[in-house]
């Protein structure tokens, strides 16, 4: 999943009190046509995804990436199983689409000429996520806290209910999450709701309803985006608050990111690529202390990060 992109200008130095609107003039004309483009081409990766998914759920078999590969030419063929991976396909978008819209609404209620988002299609899974850019300054800490802690919290107000009521269709076959060609990790989020749902049950003989496995990309998606780090969601977040003190931490959670790829490559892939690209945040010159209710927000935000983390989210089979 990539970090959204809120600066035009990276590392610019930035003061309060200029216009954060950009002029009619010099905005850019928006691109619907591309907006609409990836958005549909996501819209049939994730439908052939979920395709696959439903497919190996209903014949209580693990899910196979490699299925949904196969999957394109049959419903080539077949258009009419698409319908099978919408539940996939528009849980996940929905999901992705509150997260990304809740940064554009942030930022238009500020002023802050943002783009609509860019979805990005993948064969694997469906999808990279999707992203914002930002194409004027932020000035302001309170600007900067509201647009990147909008997203998560807009989109966890999608997850939650999907992943319950993805988790209630959901069946229980024993050490079925062991078997396959992907291993999936379980978040706390997860963890706490199939106690609830599916008490005495061992998450290994969890077999996940496609629904809530679209959920659980919307938590390995949230959790990604709320690392404190650079200009990922979190590290706007956290440099909201202690702007002198985000470079070092940054720094540190990079390196501290690198044994954690003993329990997932992607781990050690992640800190290096923040580590030399993604770790420096643009300056913004603003005194003025963040709000009770922000920090209230903030609170929530690292709620909502450890309760979607996982250690170890996706391992090959037979790891």
């Amino acid at each position: 999943m990539s970090p959204e992109d809120y600066s035009p200008a990276p590392y610019a130095q930035y003061a309060p009190g200029e216009s954060e609107l950009a002029p009619e003039e010099t905005r850019p004309r928006e691109r619907i046509w591309l907006y609409t483009l990836l958005f549909l081409a996501t819209l049939l990766t994730t439908t052939v995804v979920g395709a696959a998914m439903q497919l190996d759920f209903d014949r209580n078999l693990p899910f196979d990436v490699e299925h949904s590969f196969d999957l394109y030419a049959w419903l080539w063929r077949h258009p009419a199983g698409l319908a099978l991976g919408l539940p996939f396909s528009l849980t996940l978008l929905a999901i992705l689409t509150a997260h990304e819209f809740g940064h554009y609404l942030a930022a238009v209620y500020h002023r802050v000429d943002a783009s609509l988002p860019y979805f990005m299609p993948s064969p694997f899974l469906g999808t990279f996520g999707a992203f914002i850019r930002v194409r004027s300054p932020i000035y302001s800490k309170r600007v900067l806290f509201d647009i990147g802690a909008a997203g998560p919290i807009a989109g966890f107000v999608f997850l939650l209910p999907a992943l319950a009521i993805g988790l209630a269709f959901s069946k229980v076959i024993p050490n079925v999450a062991n078997q396959g060609s992907l291993h999936f990790g379980t978040p706390v989020l997860q963890w706490l709701l199939a106690k609830a749902i599916f008490p005495g049950v061992r998450a290994a003989d969890l077999y996940l309803h496609p629904v809530a496995r679209a959920a659980w990309i919307g938590m390995f998606a949230t959790a990604m985006n709320l690392l404190p780090i650079g200009q990922l969601d979190g590290g706007h977040i956290l440099y909201s608050f202690f702007p002198r003190r985000h470079k070092t931490v940054s720094k540190f959670l990079c390196i501290a990111l690198l044994p954690l790829g003993k329990f997932w490559l992607g781990w050690l892939v992640w800190g290096i690529v923040l580590f030399f690209l993604g770790r420096r945040h643009p300056v913004i010159y603003d005194e003025a202390p963040v709000s009770a209710g922000r920090r209230q927000l903030g609170y929530l935000s690292l709620a909502l990060f450890i309760l979607c983390f996982c250690y170890a989210p996706i391992t090959a089979g037979g790891l």
